[in-house]
């Protein structure tokens, strides 16, 4: 054990320690949390949900809702609901296919394109100031890690369509 409570890396042979699973927690806590305080910084009237419909529009282009349930992991009424919201807002706008008028697309506006830029930008800077706050090699250390469990993790926890948006 280091002299600073934390485990050294000789604790460690054996597998992760308690410790480095409740850091990891810590970790995945800031993370949400700068996620969560981007939409509220940047839009005060759109949710992280429905922040995560418009995040994948934006990737994913114009689809289906089906194919925009599918991608976010969620139930068809679920992207209605969001849709309709975000529709009133002005940040979605709702058509269907020329050949088959039964099925819902959904689209950004220009205002949801500039509203998932806005939150985008804001996440960049409020990571890179954090990430001021830390020494090279500290900074170094921690990006090597990050990487490395990115990985390992691989692409268990994304959907069909990529990474789920967050």
């Amino acid at each position: 054990m280091q002299t600073n409570g934390r485990p050294g890396p000789r604790d460690r042979l054996d597998g992760p320690t308690a410790s480095d699973v409740d850091t990891l927690q810590l970790a995945t806590r800031d993370l949400v949390g700068i996620a969560l305080r981007s939409v509220a910084a940047t839009t005060g009237d759109v949710s992280l949900a429905q922040f995560r419909m418009l995040w994948t529009l934006a990737v994913i282009g114009p689809s289906s809702s089906a194919q925009v349930a599918n991608a976010l992991g969620v139930g068809a009424s679920s992207v209605t609901r969001l849709a309709d919201r975000l529709q009133h807002s002005g940040y979605l706008e709702r058509g269907s296919e020329p050949t088959n008028r039964r099925v819902v697309t959904l689209d950004l506006t220009t205002a949801g394109h500039e509203l998932v830029k806005r939150v985008l930008q804001w996440r960049k800077d409020e990571l890179t100031r954090i990430l001021s706050l830390l020494g090279p090699d500290v900074r170094a250390g921690l990006v090597d890690g990050l990487h490395a469990m990115h990985q390992g993790v691989g692409e268990e926890y994304a959907s069909e369509t990529g990474p789920l948006p967050l």
